[in-house]
């Protein structure tokens, strides 16, 4: 089992051996319950797949619904596979919990980050405004400029920088360090920050 769901309860700062301050993301990994089992030899590669929180019971799907109350399941909020070397050494309803990391532990976290609505290019794409004018700009501060192009090919191309949604994606933060573990409240204590807004779902995913 390489990886845990979780969830993002805000940042803090604690003090090391040395007196130092470290800026930490506070999480609550687990305790997750594993859902289903994946084997060579029946899928063809090893996995197990785990679920986190609740929701309610009637909004699953119905066959979701059965696959839970044959194996004594609740309904999880959230369900995510992770690879394992070895699925067999759990079983469907089985709890995993922040034990599975210790500190000085080597870890990547995916989440989906802040909605941010309808941005600007100053804002969404860092324009740089009057002060570097860029060209077809003179009197609007934080106007975009000229977006197209001559009379050929005389039309706007793909991927042009304009205003438009931001955030809301999927952002994986590598190389943090589990600075401290307290594994009766299931909680890891990483040091950075992480993406997503506060109790928001993410994925600690263990890389060393």
């Amino acid at each position: 089992m390489n990886g845990l769901l979780g969830k993002k309860l805000g940042m803090s700062s604690i003090f090391d051996s040395n007196g130092i301050i470290i800026p930490v993301t506070v999480i609550q990994a687990g305790p997750c319950k594993v859902v289903r089992l994946r084997t060579a030899e029946t899928d063809g590669y090893e996995a197990l797949t785990i679920g986190f929180g609740e929701r309610k019971e009637k909004n699953l799907p119905n066959p979701t619904k059965v696959y839970y109350k044959k194996n004594g399941l609740p309904a999880f909020q959230v369900v995510k596979e992770f690879k394992s070397g070895n699925p067999n050494s759990l079983k469907i309803g089985d709890d995993v919990t922040a034990e599975l990391f210790k500190e000085g532990d080597k870890v990547k976290v995916k989440g989906k980050s802040k909605g941010k609505g309808f941005q600007g290019v100053m804002k969404r794409h860092g324009f740089g405004g009057v002060g570097g004018t860029t060209h077809g700009q003179s009197d609007r501060l934080r106007a975009p400029g000229s977006i197209g192009s001559s009379s050929y090919p005389s039309r706007v191309f793909k991927g042009q920088r304009m205003a438009g949604r931001m955030g809301h994606e999927n952002v994986t933060v590598r190389n943090l360090k589990v600075v401290k573990v307290v594994a009766e409240k299931n909680l890891i204590f990483v040091k950075g920050a992480i993406p997503g807004a506060v109790n928001s779902i993410v994925e600690i995913i263990k890389t060393s």
